[in-house]
């Protein structure tokens, strides 16, 4: 999964206490864009709901690198996301599913990609982060005005 090299084990070890607030507030604040557009189109999954995914996620990625286990075996760390990606799965399909009818398709994708963003940051990946939530949010602001038209 992760080449052997310096660089990347560096991405996976343990980290300070200060670059460890900062993957979690930036985890916050990535979801809390998301969180906004979806709260300001009073949708179903909101703010709340969508920075506590962001959050949990780089939560989730964070505790086998604090611990050193990601370090020691980097499968560790796959098998976290794919854990992750199967929980959010679960949140979408309750977002979707909400009556009997189909809807929310575009705020469970919302959810499943401030997951993806919570557990970029959470990785140290912060740009990947917020390139994905610059790109994210045009396509919740900006395409759903052109598709509006």
């Amino acid at each position: 999964m992760f080449e052997n090299t310096s660089s990347t084990l560096t991405l996976i070890a343990p980290i300070p206490y200060f670059e460890l607030f900062l993957r979690l507030g930036l985890g916050l604040i990535v979801g809390a864009i998301i969180g906004l557009d979806r709260e300001d189109k009073d949708k179903p999954a909101g703010l709340r709901t969508n920075m506590l995914v962001s959050f949990g996620s780089a939560l989730f990625v964070l505790i086998p690198i604090e611990l050193g286990i990601a370090q020691k075996n980097p499968d560790t760390l796959g098998r976290v996301i794919a854990g992750i990606i199967g929980g959010v799965g679960f949140i979408g399909a309750g977002t979707i599913f909400h009556s009997s009818r189909v809807r929310g398709l575009t705020s469970a994708a919302a959810i499943w990609i401030s997951s993806a963003l919570g557990m970029a940051v959470g990785c140290g990946l912060w740009v990947m982060g917020i390139i994905g939530t610059v790109i994210a949010w045009f396509i919740l602001r900006v395409l759903a005005k052109l598709e509006a038209e």
